[in-house]
């Protein structure tokens, strides 16, 4: 999937469309970051992690992009001679189980659209959640934990990124307000 993403590239700058904690640990140099908005689908935290945020014992949770709605985030601009670089080092980050299912979107920001890469997750996933309880996600953030911490911390910090570039997510505010009960 790399190499095929790196063809579809075509070797402009590279831009990144971050929609969870891309935008608060990017993680990678950039020349700018711009809010962008992606329609057609909208940030649900509905992926099984058995590495970063879970144990296959007990998973956590991540976000994934999921067809539908529409959802507001960060583009990020990387000159083209890092390009290669930072696609190399992000498939190490988001694809190290390759569950994503990685696109070339068009993010609209105030000053026009952009193509970015967006990683993405088909409801079709084993990876995919499907609906879950309140008192699941509960659990999973009261126990989920993994290389980069805990499910709950992973929500906040993601949660309070958003609202610090005046982001408003209805359904994840919903979320952290269970566990602040």
């Amino acid at each position: 999937m790399l190499e095929r993403t790196l063809v579809e590239w075509g070797h402009d700058d590279l831009w990144v469309f971050g929609y969870g904690s891309l935008i608060w640990r990017p993680d990678f140099d950039f020349a700018e970051r711009r809010p962008a908005r992606v329609h057609g689908w909208h940030r649900a935290l509905k992926m099984w992690s058995r590495i970063n945020r879970g144990t296959p014992e007990r998973p956590g949770l991540v976000f994934g992009l999921l067809t539908g709605g529409c959802c507001q985030g960060m583009v990020f601009r990387i000159p083209q001679a890092q390009g290669r670089e930072v696609l190399a080092r992000l498939w190490e980050r988001e694809m190290i189980t390759a569950v994503y299912d990685p696109r070339w979107l068009r993010c609209d920001t105030q000053q026009g659209p952009v193509r970015a890469l967006a990683f993405t997750l088909s409801r079709k996933s084993p990876n995919h959640t499907g609906v879950l309880s309140e008192e699941e996600y509960r659990r999973i953030f009261s126990e989920a934990s993994g290389r980069y911490g805990t499910t709950w911390d992973y929500a906040r910090l993601t949660l309070e990124e958003l609202r610090r570039h005046n982001i408003r997510d209805r359904g994840l505010e919903r979320l952290v307000k269970l566990m602040e009960r």
